[in-house]
């Protein structure tokens, strides 16, 4: 082989193996990058809702539902204080499925959405009153959305089972949808409620007729 062919064969073995080198560095700086905003996102989001904790809380196992790809929901179990009062224990499953994914690209609910209010109607339904950070920062796309709004339900439906149905308002108002595509007007099922077993009535008796 010529000596000025050797020569430009190494030439270019040095900037490949360069430019791995930077590719590796590269991807892991954007990790380092992506680590740090996922921080910064979980403490401002610490001081605009601070943790909820009430005396009757008990450590237990709980299912929140996180992405696992995209167009997917995964429940991932966690030991967490939570109260026996289902608003309360609502809140705080709602505030760990928004505050604590275990990657940032599990996340199904925008970092600076926060729940304002949380109240369970007489008949089971649940409403979950947003900020319009719910819909201002949500990725547009029927899938995220729809992942968004089952990752909420699926978590309420798992861990407090009194609710029967979730209404989903942003800042306290209805809104036709979350982003677009997924419908906000109606109501999303979570457990059905046990129907109550009809009364069977005795069954007649005959009275004995008297020997003869």
């Amino acid at each position: 082989m010529p000596r000025n062919v050797k020569i430009v064969l190494g030439i270019l073995a040095i900037a490949v193996l360069i430019g791995i080198i930077n590719l590796r560095t590269l991807r892991e700086r954007i990790r380092r990058l992506a680590e740090m905003r996922f921080s910064e996102e979980q403490a401002r989001h610490e001081v605009l809702a601070p943790p909820i904790f009430t005396p009757t809380d008990v450590t237990v196992k709980a299912k929140i539902f996180w992405a696992a790809g995209p167009d997917k929901l995964a429940p991932v179990e966690m030991d967490l204080p939570l109260s026996a009062d289902p608003v309360e224990r609502s809140k705080q499953l709602l505030h760990t499925l928004i505050t604590n994914p275990p990657d940032p690209g599990e996340r199904t609910v925008p970092a600076d959405a926060v729940l304002m209010g949380f109240y369970v109607l007489p008949d089971g339904t649940a409403v979950a009153d947003f900020s319009d950070a719910l819909t201002s920062e949500m990725p547009s796309g029927i899938l995220s959305e729809q992942l968004a709004v089952n990752s909420i339900a699926q978590t309420l439906q798992s861990n407090v089972p009194i609710l029967h149905r979730l209404k989903i308002l942003i800042h306290g108002q209805e809104v036709d949808t979350l982003a677009g595509n997924v419908d906000l007007t109606g109501f999303f099922d979570l457990n059905p409620p046990v129907p109550t077993p009809a009364l069977t009535p005795p069954a007649a008796t005959t009275a004995a007729k008297p020997a003869h």
